[in-house]
């Protein structure tokens, strides 16, 4: 999401002939039935994962399955930013939940599967997607401005249900019936949360009342565990999430403290054993990872280690988690040209900016690293990157872009780029696979 208003914002080896199709999403997510592309190969090259907050979010409700339909610019030059990297296992974040994935369906058999401007279309056999809690009415006045209703007073900051939802796209099955959704799980019951405190008052920790916190979700969209099977005898759990921006709040930092403890989820969860025993998902089952367990976890977690608005050490849960891998750091040489092309706030950052993956406003916070794909502790990390040309690349008005009020309208996701203003992430690890 740019931060300039609220409303901006693997290695598969496919089996040819028959493919099963899951016939029922666990928690109400809906697995995509394989596509009639033919599944493509990467024989003896390790397991690419990514995530892209791809800014597939629009104004309405309907509108992105609409354009979808229509034949939309942005959802081309998407779908060419994904086909050029090629990844295995993608996460895109800000997609609109349509609720019988068509919607997931139209972008990967209209755009994915097809070549764009000379990129070889990509296909996604199977993919996930489920409800998230962006646009759901509390009932509530959840920012305390006296009025109940509109998208600041939603279970998660949206307009209409389903807005700036996600979507999983996989070469690999998808083991549907063990995936673990934590849309319902409540803010108060994270032991020691950092629930936001109305200052004009004397209690403590009381922004929301008792009343608020009983059905307020710790999750502004959802954190879904979805397993991957790369081969028969080997799953690794896609952690999946995208935290609310620490911003668009006051004082009670009641969005940054909201932020931290959605990152915190699945640190804890990782971490597994009595750390994560409070944890329960969408089906009542409490507890987090199996010891053991092989993840990665991806998403626009819309917190950078050194700069920016997030609480102090909120994605450092993760970043430092004995569990996680974070010994590779993805980069680019188009994010370190961006922050001295534009200047503003990227002068006074303390992070490289060749790590930044979101290009925002450059007044205020500036570029930053948000978005992430980090593996377990132990996986190997062979190679990555975030695709964030230079200015100077032949594909970087189509694919990368600067900022424009002409791309601000409905059909763009309203985030002023051509694609979006956060860059796909990807790195390659080494796991064992069927040949």
């Amino acid at each position: 999401m740019r931060l300039r208003s609220p409303l901006t914002g693997v290695l598969a080896l496919a089996l040819t002939g028959a493919i099963a199709v899951p016939a029922v999403a666990a928690q109400g997510g809906i697995p995509g039935a394989p596509s009639a592309v033919a599944s493509q190969s990467r024989v003896d090259q390790d397991v690419r994962f990514a995530t892209y907050n791809a800014s597939l979010n629009r104004f309405n409700a309907g509108d992105l399955l609409t354009h979808l339909n229509a034949g939309n610019q942005q959802a081309r030059n998407l779908a060419e930013v994904i086909q050029r990297n090629n990844p295995d296992v993608l996460l895109v974040n800000e997609f609109d939940y349509v609720a019988d994935g068509s919607a997931a369906r139209a972008f990967r058999d209209t755009y994915l599967a097809v070549g764009q401007n000379g990129a070889a279309g990509v296909d996604y056999p199977y993919f996930y997607v489920a409800p998230v809690n962006t646009g759901v009415p509390s009932g509530f006045d959840l920012n305390n401005d006296g009025k109940v209703g509109g998208g600041d007073d939603a279970k998660g900051f949206g307009f209409f249900p389903g807005q700036y939802g996600m979507v999983v796209y996989s070469k690999f099955p998808i083991d549907t019936a063990n995936v673990r959704t934590f849309q319902n799980f409540l803010w108060k019951d994270m032991p020691g949360a950092l629930l936001p405190d109305n200052l004009s008052t004397p209690a403590a920790n009381d922004w929301y009342s008792p009343e608020e916190l009983a059905i307020l979700p710790l999750s502004s969209k959802s954190h879904w565990d979805v397993p991957i099977q790369v081969d028969k005898n080997k799953t690794v759990h896609f952690l999946t999430a995208h935290p609310t921006p620490p911003s668009f709040d006051g004082p009670e930092d009641r969005n940054g403290k909201r932020n931290h403890d959605e990152i915190r989820l699945w640190a804890d969860y990782v971490a597994g054993g009595k750390t994560a025993s409070y944890i329960y998902d969408d089906n009542g089952t409490r507890g987090g990872l199996k010891a053991g367990s092989t993840f990665v976890i991806a998403g626009d977690y819309n917190a950078d280690p050194l700069d920016g608005d997030s609480v102090n050490g909120a994605i450092n849960q993760l970043l430092g988690n004995k569990r996680v891998n974070s010994t590779f750091t993805p980069a680019s040489e188009g994010g370190a040209q961006a922050a001295a092309r534009q200047g503003g706030a990227n002068l006074k950052h303390k992070g490289n900016p060749a790590f930044d993956t979101a290009d925002f406003a450059d007044g205020a916070p500036g570029n930053l690293r948000v978005d992430m794909v980090l593996p377990s502790k132990g996986l190997p990390v062979r190679d990555g990157g975030v695709y964030w040309l230079t200015k100077e690349n032949p594909l970087y008005d189509r694919l990368i872009g600067d900022w424009s009020p002409t791309r601000s309208g409905n059909e763009w996701g309203g985030n002023g780029f051509p694609t979006s203003d956060h860059k796909l992430v990807w790195i390659d690890v080494n796991l064992p696979h069927k040949r």
